[in-house]
C-alpha cells in the first residue's frame, strides 16, 4: 500500500466507526464519543488498547498515557497494548526532536533520561537538556556536564550554561567569560580573545564589540577579516552558504568565503543566485535587479520577479517584467523564444505556453512536446516560490470539455478530469477543494478523497479548511505539500 497517513486515518475512522485523531508508523489514537474513552488502533483497524485516560502518540508503537486521580495528574510511557514501560507518576515528558531512542522525564523539579523500553539512562538530576545530535547536558551542583546517549559522562569539565551542538561543535562562554568552541566531548577546539557572537558560518566567526555593540568577522585563528564597525552581520543559512553579509548605514558588504575578501555594495540586501551574482531589491519601487560581487549592475532594478532554478542539473535565472519573461543560462543568454510564458518549473523540465497551446519544454535541447487536450492551466503566483517550495506543484488543468483535473510534472494524470472546478491553495498545502454539481469536497495530490463532495461552502482559514453543510461545519487541518506522509 502506498497511501498517506492522512488518508489511512480517514479510512480507519470509517472502518471502525470512531474518530482516529492521529496516525503514523502503523498505529494511531482513537476516540469513542459514546464511551468517552481513548484508545490505540493498528493499521488493520484493531483496537489494541482502550482507557479513560488521555493517550498521545509519540512515534510508532509508543504513547504517553496521562491519568487524573484526586486532582493529581500522572503520566507514563506505554506500548501499543497499554503495557507501562515507566512507572505511572506525577511527571511530564520531553521527547527531544521526537526522538525514537530517548525521552526526558521531569518530576519534583528533577529530570532523568530513559529509553523507550523503560531503561534508566541518566538518573534524576537538577536538570537535563538535549544538546543536539547525540549529547545531553546534565546540571549538577550548578554546573552543566556532557553525557552521551548511553548515560556516560564524557569528561569532567563543568560549564556555567548549557549550549547546543551543530555539526559536532558548540559555541560557549567558558569559565573565564571567553568565547570558546568545544567539541562533542567538551574538548576545546578554539578559544578567542574577542566576543564571538555567531559561529554558524564556521570556520568564520561573527564577533561583537562589548563596548560599541558593533560587529566584525574573524577566522578560527583570530585573524581579523572585518573590523568591528558594522551594524549587522548575517551568515547565509540556506543554499551553498558562500557568503556573509555585513551591513552599515543601510549598505551591505559581502564577505566571500571563496577568496576571503570583502566586497562593499550600494544595496542593503542581496540574495545569491549563482556565479557570484545576486538579486537586489528596491524598497521604494518594489522592483528587483541583478548585480555581481563587485557591485556592478548586470540587470537594472526594473523586474517584477527574479529567481534562480536548477533544472536538469543546470543553473538558470528566471526574470519577469510585466508580460516579458526570460530564462537565462550560465552565460546569461535567454533560452526562451519570443512570446513564451513559463507556467511551471520542475527539476527536469518546464511547462510553457506559446500562443494558445501548452508544452513540456526540455532545457537541455530546447525540445518541446505538446500537452494534448489541455485548454488552460491555473498558474501559481511567483511569490509561491521560497526555500520550502523550490519547484511548482502539480498543475490544475482544464480540458477541451471544460472539466478540471491535475497532472504531474511528467504529464501523468494524477487527478482525473471529472470536476467542474479545482481550487488549489498557494501556500504549498497538500489539500485542495474540488467542485462537482455545486457541491464541494477535498482531495490531496495523491488523489485520496479526504472529504466527500457534499458541502455547500468552503473557507480557507490559515491552517485549516472549513467546510459547511446544512448549517454544520467540518474542519480539515492542512498538511504541508512536501510532507506526503509515511508509507505503510
Amino acid at each position: 500500500m502506498a497511501q498517506t497517513n492522512q488518508y489511512t486515518k480517514i479510512l480507519l475512522s470509517k472502518k471502525i466507526g470512531k474518530e482516529v485523531s492521529s496516525y503514523s508508523g502503523g498505529y494511531g489514537t482513537v476516540y469513542d464519543s459514546g464511551t468517552k474513552t481513548q484508545g490505540i488502533v493498528d493499521s488493520l483497524g484493531n483496537i489494541t488498547f482502550e482507557s479513560r485516560s488521555g493517550i498521545s502518540h509519540i512515534f510508532k508503537n509508543r504513547f504517553i498515557l496521562t491519568s487524573q486521580e484526586s486532582g493529581r495528574i500522572k503520566s507514563t510511557v506505554i506500548d501499543e497494548k497499554g503495557n507501562q514501560l515507566l512507572p505511572l507518576d506525577e511527571q511530564t515528558f520531553n521527547t527531544p526532536w521526537l526522538s525514537d531512542e530517548r525521552i526526558i522525564s521531569s518530576k519534583a523539579g528533577k529530570d532523568a533520561v530513559y529509553d523507550y523500553n523503560g531503561r534508566l539512562i541518566i538518573p534524576y538530576s537538577d536538570r537535563i537538556q538535549f544538546a543536539g545530535e547525540d549529547r545531553f547536558f546534565v546540571l549538577k551542583d550548578k554546573q552543566w556536564f556532557l553525557y552521551d546517549p548511553e548515560g556516560k559522562q564524557v569528561n569532567s569539565r563543568g560549564l556555567k550554561s548549557d549550549f547546543h551542538f551543530e555539526n559536532g561543535r558548540a559555541l560557549i562562554i567558558n569559565e573565564t567569560n571567553e568565547s570558546e568552541i568545544i567539541g562533542k566531548d567538551g574538548q576545546t577546539l578554539h578559544k578567542f580573545s574577542r566576543q564571538v557572537y555567531n559561529s554558524d558560518a564556521y570556520p568564520y566567526l561573527i564577533t561583537k564589540n562589548k563596548t560599541t555593540g558593533k560587529y566584525g568577522l574573524i577566522d578560527t585563528e583570530e585573524n581579523i577579516l572585518a573590523e568591528e564597525m558594522f551594524d549587522e552581520a548575517t551568515p547565509e543559512y540556506f543554499g551553498e552558504k558562500k557568503y556573509i553579509y555585513l551591513r552599515k548605514k543601510g549598505k551591505a558588504t559581502v564577505f566571500s568565503k571563496e577568496d576571503r575578501n570583502l566586497y562593499p555594495a550600494n544595496f542593503k540586501y542581496l540574495t545569491p543566485l549563482f556565479d557570484h551574482l545576486f538579486t537586489v531589491y528596491n524598497d521604494k519601487t518594489g522592483k528587483t535587479g541583478i548585480v555581481n560581487l563587485q557591485g556592478e549592475i548586470i540587470y537594472p532594478q526594473e523586474y517584477d520577479f527574479i529567481r534562480n532554478f536548477n533544472i536538469s542539473g543546470k543553473d538558470f535565472i528566471y526574470l519577469k517584467k510585466a508580460e516579458q519573461e526570460q530564462l537565462l543560462d550560465k552565460d546569461l543568454k535567454n533560452i526562451l523564444e519570443e512570446n513564451t510564458r513559463i507556467i511551471a518549473f520542475y527539476p527536469d523540465r518546464l511547462i510553457i505556453k506559446k500562443q494558445d497551446a501548452y508544452y513540456h519544454f526540455s532545457v537541455l535541447d530546447k525540445s518541446v512536446s505538446v500537452m494534448k487536450d489541455i485548454a488552460s492551466i491555473k498558474e501559481q503566483l511567483p511569490d509561491f516560490f521560497n526555500i520550502f517550495n523550490l519547484y511548482s506543484k502539480p498543475v490544475v488543468c482544464r480540458n477541451s470539455s471544460g472539466m478540471y483535473g491535475i497532472i504531474d510534472e511528467k504529464g501523468k494524470e494524477i487527478v482525473p478530469f471529472t470536476y467542474d472546478d479545482i481550487i488549489a491553495f498557494e501556500n504549498s498545502e497538500n489539500e485542495f477543494v474540488v467542485k462537482k454539481q455545486d457541491k464541494y469536497g477535498v482531495l490531496n495530490f495523491q488523489n485520496e478523497p479526504l472529504k466527500d463532495i457534499v458541502y455547500d461552502k468552503y473557507y480557507w482559514q490559515k491552517e485549516v479548511l472549513r467546510l459547511d453543510k446544512d448549517k454544520k461545519t467540518d474542519i480539515l487541518y492542512f498538511t504541508r505539500f512536501k510532507n506526503k506522509g509515511n508509507r505503510l
